[in-house]
């Protein structure tokens, strides 16, 4: 997958994330008609919100997603967005996942950052800084 660094007034910026959540219980309640509602509706969320979807799976207990989100958004609002808006249509549309469980996504997620280079990569980057060829020496030398 090429990078593709987006932009705005103050910056550019390449942000992802991999968000998973599980149904409470980790039920296997997420099949059918319900997984096909589902995942449309995580779509419509991430066109509201201008997040760009970049891989999807709705398994039967748990939804993993890999988002790529503004600066201005959390990982966390990211998450509760998805969980909260997904859980209230669902509910409202298949009554079966009210009676069965007492909300339909447990409180806990997932959510770890997913980035075009390594932490070794990175750490290196940093740590070899005064080591390019364009910097004359280090401050305070």
């Amino acid at each position: 997958m090429t990078r593709k660094v987006r932009r705005f007034s103050g910056g550019v910026y390449d942000l992802g994330y991999h968000v998973v959540w599980c149904a409470k219980y980790r039920r296997p309640v997420l099949d059918g008609r319900v997984a096909i509602r589902l995942e449309e509706l995580i779509r419509s969320k991430a066109i509201e919100k201008d997040w760009e979807i970049i891989a999807l799976e709705v398994m039967p207990d748990h939804v993993r997603l890999f988002v790529r989100a503004h600066p201005r958004d959390s990982p966390s609002h990211i998450a509760n967005q998805f969980k909260g808006f997904t859980s209230r249509v669902l509910r409202g549309e298949f009554p079966h996942l009210r009676s069965r469980l007492p909300t339909l996504w447990s409180s806990s997620y997932l959510v770890s950052s997913v980035g075009a280079v390594s932490d070794d990569t990175v750490q290196r980057y940093i740590d070899t800084q005064w080591e390019r060829p364009w910097k004359k020496e280090p401050r305070g030398a």
